[in-house]
């Protein structure tokens, strides 16, 4: 039994990676070892930026939601792929379409903004150290953060409806491994063009946007460095901003290919791989980016784990 829009009551299925059976037992195992270092690692992030008091500033506070929303980008689409790598099945239930497409949406845009609150938050401590902390007042930050994700979560509003009632003349055969809005517009049986053109407008303003302001920050703090005379105050300045700008590399080299092309015009095979990139192996490295490259965050974790070691030794009769 098939509603108007051609979904049914049992949903859609996922075709994933089902064309290449040898790959999918590789793919299992590989995904699941990466979901569960992410989940790990960003969970972790935030702990360390809950519980240590030194990392109550400004950039901490953005990184751990920016932990936050790996997580959650993560584990809208991870756990339901894994499903469906494991066994035969390969549905989805038409809700569960729903919730993984409305939360792709809205995280993954929250993200792009994300990123470029904080690279104007590096903007803030490289080019105005002594105003730093009067720029980025904790009043300032939670505006930033919500506009983020108002921004975010008014894409998902508007985009998820318009990508689900699409007429799909029964068609149920999603050709990917989620509920991603480019392949479930090619599934309609009508002109889709107008829905491609206000997604590719939404991408303008959430992706490209950002990006813009992103450079624009690097361009100024770039600058501010050049005119720092001594080597180490060049190094601890670029420092500073390295791992943000790591992560920016890592998230919008995929993320632009994939959507910044008017009738997405990459090919299903590409399409399923840069999204795993940027949905799974972006979230993976970003807390081992930060991590590494960060010695505030290396002396929380120790100190962090370290306390958790008292307690647990403490409590062994």
């Amino acid at each position: 039994m098939e509603n108007s829009n051609g979904s049914s009551e049992y949903g859609f299925i996922l075709v994933g990676f089902s064309d290449r059976p040898k790959l999918e037992l590789v793919l299992f195992i590989v995904n699941f070892i990466l979901y569960t270092v992410a989940v790990l690692g960003n969970s972790t992030i935030i702990l360390v930026c809950i519980l240590d008091s030194r990392l109550h500033t400004p950039m901490y506070f953005f990184l751990a939601n920016l932990s936050f929303l790996d997580l959650c980008f993560s584990t809208s689409c991870i756990p339901q792929m894994l499903v469906n790598l494991w066994g035969p099945d390969k549905t989805i239930s038409y809700a569960g379409c729903v919730v993984q497409l409305f939360s792709f949406l809205s995280v993954g845009s929250i993200e792009c903004i994300l990123l470029a609150v904080m690279a104007y938050d590096r903007y803030a401590a490289v080019c105005k150290p002594l105003h730093y902390l009067v720029i980025m007042h904790p009043q300032l930050c939670l505006r930033l953060v919500a506009v983020a994700w108002g921004s975010g979560l008014v894409n998902a509003i508007v985009m998820s409806p318009l990508t689900m009632t699409l007429p799909r003349c029964g068609r149920l055969r999603i050709n990917h491994f989620l509920c991603e809005m480019p392949a479930l517009i090619k599934m309609a049986c009508v002109d889709a063009r107008a829905v491609e053109m206000l997604a590719f407008t939404f991408a303008i303003l959430i992706v490209l946007l950002p990006l813009v302001l992103i450079l624009l920050s690097y361009g100024y703090i770039t600058a501010a460095v050049l005119k720092i005379k001594s080597a180490a105050g060049r190094w601890k300045a670029f420092n500073t901003c390295s791992s943000h700008l790591t992560v920016v590399s890592l998230f919008y080299g995929s993320i632009i290919y994939m959507y910044m092309q008017p009738g997405n015009s990459s090919s299903q095979d590409q399409g399923k791989f840069l999204t795993l990139f940027y949905n799974l192996v972006t979230p993976m490295l970003n807390p081992l980016i930060y991590t590494l490259r960060n010695k505030e965050v290396k002396g929380a974790l120790k100190k962090v784990m370290l306390r958790i070691l008292l307690l647990w030794c403490c409590s062994i009769p």
